[in-house]
């Protein structure tokens, strides 16, 4: 009697443990053990993704997550909310959510027509981005923004057409640690195009959605001419007060110039002394009412502040609204 019971609770054991290994559960194994199932969890299902945890990146093929795989589905994820351009030192303006986190592309999947190829654990690693809630700033094209669905249903952000993702190893804003990750995965430029394709200079060109190519300083931001300076003779018409809104521009290396003849770049000095950037012999400055790339908030400003054409001419024309 006491024997049969023994077996019959050795053979309960056993089942007991082949039914917990069947499940897949990655939260109580051991250091070493390879999960043996996918966990991605359906979208809509469970709790909200967090992208500031890690990942696993087990079977990426080098794509840093499996692309393809079983159903489309994804796990789900928080809106980008209003979207924002970031400056990054090596890589120029950078699209990221409303709370920094850089959003990516991948070489794999379409923009004509949209399709995203990321499905499976590489969604687990590379997280999509819904498209609801999402918002352009000023500095992306509301057009640009669009969304396609997935093959669990889901609608996914497209920038330019190319489906928005993030990266499970940003772990705070600013981060572009998915940036090159097996040759296909990129941050995103404001238009969907790859980010990086020409490195920031001290003065380079940017294109913003309403007022069309505009020169920036090193860190993307408008530069403005002011109608009572004067480039020949020299004259100074923004002091004291206005000072405070807006910045006298620094000077720039010539050598760092992006998408503008270094002969319309010169430094001139100011009755304080202070060294200017001036651009076709007019001195420039920055808005402190701009926040990002691609903010043109003082265009038009008390019919006297114009942004600067790559040509090195103000623009006249006013944003809508």
């Amino acid at each position: 009697m006491i024997t049969r019971r023994r077996a019959g609770l050795a053979a309960m054991a056993v089942a007991t443990l082949a039914l917990t290994a069947a499940c897949g559960s990655s939260d109580n194994q051991s250091a070493g053990t390879t999960p043996t199932t996918d966990t991605v969890q359906p979208a809509g299902s469970g709790t909200n993704y967090k992208y500031g945890s890690s990942g696993s990146s087990q079977g990426d093929n080098g794509y840093g997550g499996q692309a393809g795989g079983d159903s489309g589905a994804a796990p789900q994820a928080a809106s980008a909310g209003t979207l924002a351009l970031h400056q990054d030192s090596k890589l120029g303006p950078v699209v990221t959510d409303s709370k920094g986190m850089t959003l990516y592309r991948f070489d794999k999947d379409t923009a004509k027509p949209p399709k995203s190829n990321c499905s499976g654990s590489c969604a687990t690693t590379w997280p999509v981005v819904p498209a609801d809630g999402a918002e352009a700033p000023a500095g992306i094209a509301k057009s640009d923004l669009g969304s396609v669905t997935r093959a669990d249903g889901t609608k996914q952000l497209t920038i330019g057409g190319w489906p928005a993702y993030r990266y499970v190893k940003d772990t705070k804003p600013g981060d572009t640690k998915g940036q090159g990750v097996g040759g296909t995965w990129n941050a995103l430029a404001a238009d969907g195009k790859k980010a990086g394709a020409q490195e920031p200079g001290d003065v380079s060109v940017l294109n913003q959605p309403e007022l069309g190519d505009i020169l920036v300083d090193g860190k993307g931001m408008a530069l403005y001419r002011f109608n009572k300076d004067s480039a020949w003779p020299m004259k100074f018409g923004c002091n004291d007060a206005c000072l405070d809104t807006w910045k006298p521009a620094k000077p720039a290396d010539r050598s760092k110039l992006k998408g503008i003849p270094s002969k319309l770049i010169s430094t001139v000095t100011r009755p304080d002394g202070l060294r200017q950037l001036a651009v076709d012999c007019w001195p420039v400055y920055t808005f402190t009412g701009d926040k990002q790339p691609g903010d043109i908030n003082g265009q038009g400003k008390m019919g006297l502040w114009f942004a600067v054409s790559k040509e090195g001419k103000k623009i006249t024309s006013t944003p809508a609204g």
